[in-house]
Order: structure tokens, then sequence, then C-alpha cells
């Protein structure tokens, strides 16, 4: 039954929606946890150890922290692979462009599938960055996330790309969540104008408060 359901349109669907809003909760506690950057570096520090001893003493040091990495990445993989195989039905089901075009969508939706890529791209980037410290510029410090993250703000690209990403994330959370609660079944002629509201709340909230820290950093509010 589920190889069923995979198989199709609507299960795909289906996938997408509830593995996006895996990843909007992990977003919206991510970023109240990155704001703890504005209350000095001994909260942030310590904030970031409190997170590798969640679960302590049942779990072990870690062990919680990596369980949260590994249902993420299976969100981000089921969300991805989902995204690509609807794409390439739409695009076997419509190999040529219609005559005449439809009503012009908004911009999120339009730039839907190249915002999924600009995100994909920024997660490595930020692994490789601030976890593994593989492209950190300023000397990578294990166990001192606040200087860390001030190192990669310092710089004019890591700015850039940090900041175009979570404007790429914005558009994609409007579209996204509402496109989500359609496919749950929780849209309706009544509802519908709600959940933009939230859509476009919840984009904005996500966009304001990533951009907060590197605008922190540069104008040296954090330092």
């Amino acid at each position: 039954m589920a190889r069923t359901v995979w198989d199709s349109s609507v299960g795909k669907k289906a996938v997408m929606a509830v593995s996006g809003i895996v990843m909007l909760l992990y977003l919206v506690v991510h970023m109240i946890g990155n704001l703890k950057i504005f209350f000095g570096p001994g909260e942030f520090n310590h904030y970031a150890h409190w997170l590798r001893t969640l679960g302590e003493p049942f779990m072990h040091y870690e062990w919680t922290l990596w369980l949260i990495r590994v249902a993420l990445v299976a969100a981000v993989v089921a969300h991805a692979v989902s995204a690509y195989q609807l794409s390439g039905r739409d695009l076997r089901a419509r190999p040529s462009k219609y005559v005449h075009k439809k009503a012009r969508a908004s911009y999120a939706t339009r730039t839907m599938r190249w915002g999924g890529v600009i995100l994909g791209l920024f997660i490595v980037w930020h692994l490789l960055d601030l976890t593994t410290g593989t492209v950190h510029t300023g000397g990578f410090q294990e166990g001192h996330p606040y200087q860390n993250v001030v190192d990669t703000f310092s710089t004019w690209y890591g700015n850039v790309v940090y900041i175009v990403s979570m404007l790429a994330l914005g558009l994609h959370v409007r579209h996204g969540f509402f496109s989500a609660a359609q496919t749950l079944g929780a849209g309706s002629r009544t509802r519908n104008r709600t959940l933009r509201a939230v859509a476009d709340v919840l984009a904005l909230l996500l966009t304001a408060g990533f951009v907060a820290v590197p605008v922190g950093v540069m104008t040296g509010v954090v330092s």
C-alpha cells in the first residue's frame, strides 16, 4: 500500500506536504535559537551546548541531536525527491508550452523550483561552514558557535549567500505552507483567506528572524 501511495501523484504531494511541515517546525525552533545570539556569547554558546546534552541522562551525549539531524535529512530527501519526480511528470504531461498563457501566478509560485534548488545548495554550504568548518573563514573554533557565526557574517559573501537564501526561504514558505494545507485537506472557501494570512506571517517572521543575525553582525550589535 505504501508503494502504491508513493507511486501516485497525490501520494507524492502528501509526502511533500508532511515533510515540508516537519521542516517548517524545525525552522521556527531554529530561528528562535538563533536569536539568542543577541544575548551575548555566554547565552548563545550555552544554548549550543544544551542541544548536545538534550535528553541526558537517558540519552547519551549528542544522541538526541543526531536523531533530529537524521529526521531532518529524511524530510529534506523526501521533499526534494517528491518535488523532482512531480516536476518530471508535469513536464512529460505537457512537453510543449500552452499556446495561450495561463493567468500570471505569484512570484513565489513561479520561482518555487529555483527557490528549492537555492535552498538545497545553501543547506550544503551552511553545514560545511558552521557545522564541519570545512569552508569556514577566520578559523573554525569547535565549541565556540558565537565566534563562528560572527566570523561568517564578517565577510561580504557570507552575508550575501545567507540573506539571498533567506529571501528564497521566505518565498518558499509563503507558497509551500498554503499548498501543503490544500494538499492535506485543510483548505476551504472560508479558510483560504486565513491560511494565506498565516503563510504570509510565517514567511515574514522567518525571513526577518534569520536575516536579523547577519544584520546584527554587520551593524556591530553582535560582535
